[in-house]
Formats: structure tokens, sequence, C-alpha cells
């Protein structure tokens, strides 16, 4: 187990992290993670916030390096908190992550070293990924922004 990984389990408090909702022609961005917790599972792009970096600067910084991608915060999407417990019950993750609606500017989709793969995702096609628990509900209300938005 890497020394990252085993500082993110069974935390004295939440650990804080962001995540980018971003769509480009109908479609939506994921990443699959290559890395404990939901190794394999789809997900947002996204990760910790280190100290002293300020959320957007964070979120900016994590699509970059875990997709290639440039992108523009616009709107916290969704706050949620995703506790994960051991066999025995006890908190071994515990995240709570900001969900920022972002704009893409710039940059090649490519995966970063932390991901397996990551690529654009037709909406109505997440039913068929392996996707992390409170994903799809995150996506879904960030389209509904971006439609009330676009109205």
């Amino acid at each position: 187990m890497s020394e990252q990984e085993a500082s993110r389990r069974y935390p004295a408090r939440p650990l804080l992290g962001v995540g980018a909702v971003v769509f480009e022609d109908g479609k939506v961005l994921l990443i699959e993670r290559g890395q404990e917790p939901l190794k394999g599972y789809w997900t947002l792009p996204g990760g910790l916030v280190e100290t002293g970096e300020r959320l957007e600067c964070a979120v900016r910084r994590e699509v970059q390096e875990e997709t290639g991608l440039e992108i523009r915060p616009v709107e916290v999407a969704a706050i949620f908190e995703r506790i994960m417990p051991d066999l025995e019950g006890q908190t071994e993750f515990h995240y709570v992550i900001v969900d920022y609606l972002c704009e893409l500017t710039g940059g090649v989709l490519k995966a970063g070293s932390d991901v397996s793969r990551a690529m654009w995702v037709a909406a109505d096609q997440l039913g068929i990924a392996k996707m992390a628990p409170g994903t799809p509900p995150v996506i879904e209300k960030a389209l509904r922004m971006l439609e009330e938005a676009r109205a």
C-alpha cells in the first residue's frame, strides 16, 4: 500500500475532495479509477484538496492531472459525503466532496497516472458502466442546472 493510500484509510476526520462535471457535445467526462477506494469504478474526475489550495484551483489541477483537459469551474453542482466502512463496520474512507459544474476550455483527453481510462460518455449510456455510488445523481443534477441556465 502506498503512503498516500495509507493516509486516506481510517482518517481521523473526513477528507475534503473536489470533482468536476464536464459536458461536451451531449457527453459527460468520466474516469475509471485506477486506485482504491473504488478501483475499477467509473466516476467524475477529481481528488483531494491540498492544504492552502482553493477549491476551484484544486478541481482544475485534478482534472488536468487525471484527464489532460483544462476546465473552468462554473458553479457548485453538489456537495456530498462518501463514507465507506470496512468489513468490521469501521469507517475506512470518509470524504466530503464538492462537485463543480465545469466548462471545458482546452487540452487533449488522456488518462493520467492514477486513472485507468478517461472518456466522454453519452448521458443515456451511464447505466452500462460500473459507476461509483452517488455519481449518476450528481451528473443528473448538473445536467438539469445546465439545461436551466440555457433556457
